[in-house]
């Protein structure tokens, strides 16, 4: 095996959290499912995250020109809206039409019952090889009454469980 094929391998052991990027704005409304969104700090002027996506992808161009995102961290129930956003689901017509959502304080889209919510300004972005990394500085927080986030790993959806003492 070379060592793209045992990286991707190796990442695809590990099991990560399934967040929705959510934009909208003067470069339209777009949305991505990604496995790379995590925090960066809470602390300093507000807190800030940072997310991953493809320089092909359309919700990349939206998000540079829009200058804002909402990333959407979805609860276990919610592998339809990942399916929905990663392409995988082919159904016509707008991705937006086929889920429940919002628009958050920052006018970004909030989606319905994600675990949480996180409105963000787009504060800087580098194109590292294929992907863009984006860092947003948070401006609102949502929380739903679904606290369980839908895990993605081994190449499938996972639910977290407790884990005994």
């Amino acid at each position: 095996m070379d060592l793209r094929q045992s990286f991707v391998e190796g990442m695809a052991r590990a099991a990560t959290f399934v967040s929705v990027i959510t934009t909208d704005g003067p470069g339209g409304q777009h949305g991505v499912t990604v496995s790379s969104m995590t925090s960066v700090s809470a602390d300093g002027e507000a807190p800030s995250l940072l997310v991953c996506i493809h320089h092909k992808s359309p919700a990349a161009a939206a998000i540079l020109q829009n200058r804002a995102f909402c990333a959407n961290l979805l609860n276990a129930g919610q592998q339809g809206h990942s399916d929905i956003f990663s392409g995988r689901d082919k159904a016509e017509g707008s991705r937006f039409d086929r889920v429940g959502w919002t628009a958050g304080q920052g006018g970004q889209p909030v989606l319905t019952e994600a675990a949480a919510s996180f409105d963000c300004t787009l504060k800087t972005a580098m194109l590292w090889e294929t992907h863009y990394v984006m860092i947003g500085q948070v401006t609102a927080v949502t929380l739903s009454d679904q606290p369980d986030a839908l895990l993605y790993g081994n190449r499938a959806y996972r639910r977290a469980v407790g884990m005994a003492e």
